[in-house]
């Protein structure tokens, strides 16, 4: 894999006129390679095809705070509304199929605030939680993110069988676990944002490794040949009241690719010129579609657009091609 192994698609997308989009906190792909959108705006579910044409939209009054999404290999659709604290899986035309949690009720991890640091213990489902991964067989992973620290693992049809994790920086203990992915063989990586590293657990929660050369990675995917991709929030937006970059340099958003092992094989961005195309101001979710195409949604707006740290149309979503 070389640095010129993936371009920017400029101008790809094509949102219907007039329609208000905030900003776009995930992004996945289903087996016809369409394109679903899960933005913080009017329409919070907007589906597209892989060239960038609207195809239709749902959800439309059904979510909080639109923060994650993953489709299953039959295209259900698993959507994670964190200040609901809530997780819904839906048909592709987005009928409700099941629903874990209870709407405006968190879980008891003694938290005050969205604030990961106001957590005082782990706790049951679910406190702001984040993201979902699959198993092979069925099995959901839930990412407890923002006022819990823990991963939760369900059946497919919505029993939990086991938490692991808490609050902390040992193996096994997390500030904000906030991605989550599961490679072929079952293991469980985990974006452990604040304490920027990725974990990896076997799939009943035993700790494994971590990969340290990570700057609070938001989100994680892996590809069929195990190769595995980050989106990396950096350290130039989304910053916690109190805290401060490790040196004057440390990097913005950026996109890492490793393969199986950990080794790094390819990485951009930075943050050095976040409105451009190919660079980053806030990553927060990447997927792939059959092609390898990478998609990465930024959570612009509410990572420091809202104070003016970048331009009101600085890019949410880019889409990059795997080039020949």
């Amino acid at each position: 894999m070389t640095l010129n192994s993936y371009s920017p698609v400029l101008n790809w997308l094509r949102w219907p006129a007039g329609w208000q989009i905030a900003e776009v906190t995930a992004v996945a792909t289903d087996s016809q390679d369409r394109v679903f959108v899960f933005g913080r705006g009017n329409h919070p579910v907007t589906i597209f095809d892989r060239d960038g044409t609207f195809l239709s939209s749902w959800g439309e009054g059904e979510f909080v705070r639109p923060h994650g999404i993953t489709i299953g290999p039959d295209d259900s659709v698993y959507c994670v509304d964190d200040l609901d604290h809530t997780v819904r899986k839906y048909t592709p035309d987005g009928r409700l199929l099941m629903k874990l949690g209870t709407s405006g009720k968190p879980s008891d991890t003694g938290a005050t605030s969205i604030d990961y640091r106001t957590i005082k213990h782990a706790g049951p489902p679910f406190y702001f939680p984040t993201n979902l991964a699959l198993a092979a067989n069925g099995d959901l992973y839930i990412a407890d993110g923002y006022g819990n620290a823990r991963i939760h693992h369900f059946s497919p049809t919505g029993e939990l069988i086991r938490s692991w994790g808490e609050p902390g920086t040992g193996p096994g203990q997390f500030h904000v676990p906030h991605g989550i992915a599961i490679d072929q063989h079952g293991i469980v990586f985990v974006a452990d944002r604040e304490n920027s590293r990725l974990q990896r657990f076997s799939p009943e929660g035993a700790f494994l490794s971590e990969w340290t050369d990570i700057a609070r990675p938001c989100q994680v995917a892996i590809d069929a040949a195990g190769q595995v991709y980050v989106a990396e929030l950096g350290y130039r937006a989304g910053m916690w009241p109190g805290t401060v970059a490790p040196h004057p340099d440390a990097t913005g958003g950026r996109v890492s690719i490793f393969d199986a092992s950990g080794k790094l094989l390819l990485r951009w961005g930075g943050g050095l010129n976040p409105c451009e195309p190919g660079d980053f101001f806030a990553p927060h979710d990447i997927r792939l579609d059959s092609r390898g195409d990478i998609y990465l949604s930024e959570v612009v707006y509410s990572a420091g657009g809202n104070r003016g740290l970048v331009a009101s149309d600085c890019h949410t979503l880019q889409k990059f091609a795997r080039c020949a």
